[in-house]
């Protein structure tokens, strides 16, 4: 099912795709359907600066939402995705996850949001503008926050997530205050989610901040995905560099603008991320990983796993499998 949403000024797409998909609204709350899966959308709006939303639900069909956003004058917002931070009906329905991942970025002109059937999508989405976010982090003497705060045109950071966001993020599952405080005791999670976000953008090495094309963002993503579809062979930059039609310090600098990492660390923690997965999940033996993966030299891929992992293969393999 394709849906098209035009959002005006970022605050109606769970009214929008709720309609579209015969949805139920109760208070906050939009429910699933039964006939298209299960689970519920929420939203907070704490004026035009802050805004929440939380998605804790799967499908039985693939979803693509074609999102036009019509924003006011003066309107600069930054958002917040943090994805994957629920995971609790995913054991339940024997779902596929979602990637666990923090996405930063400007409020986009357009986007496309892809939800493949029986994935489940539990994240939150926060929505603030860049005035707000100065009265939170201005203070705040760091050359990456500062790149933030004062970015002009586009950009895009990536991370990954951090327990504290997790459980920060888990704890609002759980209303543990009375209905009367519920506005305020949200905001104030909402804005420690925050605090974490900027807790991890702060231990990346300082670097300026280019402006970057819609084309770039593409490119640099097409990289990422060539990046995980091919984890046994080790990346060519040169190569890679043609496949993106940019030069070789372009590339090495928008891709670690993005990601935090140059092209081969993100490789080779994607690479030791799919590792630890195939034995914790597919019960594999680490020799089977290791050459599954490129690897011809076992002690190589056992030490580059306890880099990464925090312990070496065997153990892992003998602490979560079984």
């Amino acid at each position: 099912m394709k849906i098209s949403i035009t959002d005006k000024n970022g605050s109606g797409i769970i009214r929008a795709f709720a309609q579209a998909i015969g949805a139920t609204t109760s208070g906050r709350f939009v429910h699933i359907p039964e006939s298209k899966g299960e689970g519920y959308l929420t939203g907070f709006t704490w004026g035009s600066d802050l805004r929440m939303m939380v998605r804790h639900y799967y499908l039985k069909e693939d979803i693509v939402i074609e999102r036009t956003n019509e924003l006011a004058d003066g309107q600069d917002d930054v958002i917040f995705l943090l994805s994957g931070v629920y995971s609790f009906l995913q054991a339940e329905k024997h779902l596929a996850p979602e990637r666990a991942y923090v996405f930063i970025c400007v409020q986009a002109l357009s986007s496309l949001m892809e939800m493949p059937s029986n994935t489940l999508f539990g994240s939150v989405t926060i929505a603030v503008s860049r005035a707000y976010l100065g009265h939170l982090f201005g203070e705040i003497d760091h050359p990456v926050v500062a790149s933030l705060l004062q970015a002009k045109g586009n950009f895009a950071f990536e991370t990954d997530l951090s327990p504290d966001l997790v459980k920060t993020a888990g704890d609002m599952l759980h209303q543990p205050v009375p209905e009367q405080l519920e506005n305020r005791y949200y905001r104030l999670k909402c804005e420690e989610l925050l605090c974490y976000v900027f807790a991890l953008l702060m231990q990346r090495e300082a670097t300026p901040l280019s402006k970057m094309h819609i084309n770039d963002f593409k490119s640099i993503y097409a990289i990422k995905q060539h990046l995980q579809a091919h984890l046994d062979e080790a990346p060519d930059i040169a190569s890679l560099a043609r496949r993106a039609h940019m030069s070789q310090p372009k590339l090495r600098k928008l891709f670690k603008q993005t990601f935090g990492k140059g092209v081969f660390e993100y490789y080779q923690s994607m690479r030791m991320q799919e590792a630890a997965r195939l034995l914790k999940e597919k019960g594999l033996t680490v020799s089977e990983v290791g050459y599954q993966l490129g690897f011809m030299n076992l002690s190589h891929f056992s030490r580059v796993f306890a880099e990464h992992i925090g312990s070496k293969p065997k153990k892992f393999s003998a602490l979560h499998v079984g």
